[in-house]
């Protein structure tokens, strides 16, 4: 199982001077693909945490919003990743664009976001998503998934469509403060570009070519 990778090639002399303002071209070019029926779920991203002794989880996760801060998503605060978060604020993003043959990989740090910001991203959700995060208590054990729904139902019956759903206390957003972005293209032989971008001391960054 082996992909010959044909793809355009990346220089340093096209990249844009802050790594977000490059992302943002990556990004609009992945979305444009999803339309056109090539990438699935363009804001899809694989979001790897650790906990305190190091050991490593990874899970897909949706970006919900990016600028000059970083990048942000929402999670249940008692879940796995937000408690190895707690513990371990050092992250590893993941934007696996495989039929463009690129890839975006983030290293950084995450914080909570604010509440203000978080309610107003909740207000912004499907009414069943809101109620989906009172009916998870996200990364527990449960007996089923007639727990779940009978769970789901509940808050249905509480709050029905066109009524407020508070935002639980439990659940909110991080947003991830890059200090590494690479942006991976796919070549020809296996000869990717690989091109990184390194926050400096002062905030500047610098960009870099790392060997394939």
């Amino acid at each position: 199982m082996r992909a010959h990778y044909r793809a355009e090639g990346l220089v340093e002399a096209d990249l844009a001077g802050h790594p977000m303002d490059q992302f943002a071209r990556w990004f609009k070019q992945a979305a444009q693909a999803s339309v056109q029926g090539m990438v699935y779920e363009p804001n899809a991203m694989v979001v790897s945490t650790a906990d305190a002794e190091g050991r490593p989880s990874s899970r897909t996760v949706l970006l919900k919003q990016y600028d000059e801060q970083g990048f942000v998503f929402y999670t249940n605060y008692d879940s796995r990743k937000a408690r190895e978060l707690s513990e371990n604020p050092y992250v590893s993003l993941l934007f696996p664009w495989h039929p463009m043959a690129r890839q975006v990989i983030v290293t950084g740090t995450a914080r909570r976001t604010g509440r203000d910001e978080t309610a107003a991203y909740f207000r912004t959700r499907p009414h069943g998503s809101q109620l989906g995060a009172w009916a998870s208590a996200q990364s527990s054990v449960i007996s089923s998934r007639d727990e779940l729904d009978a769970a789901y139902e509940e808050l249905s019956a509480r709050y029905p469509e066109g009524e407020q759903v508070p935002v639980p206390p439990h659940w909110g957003g991080f947003r991830v403060a890059p200090r590494t972005v690479e942006f991976w293209q796919g070549r020809e032989n296996r000869l990717h570009d690989r091109l990184r971008y390194v926050v400096e001391p002062d905030g500047s960054w610098r960009a870099e070519r790392l060997s394939p």
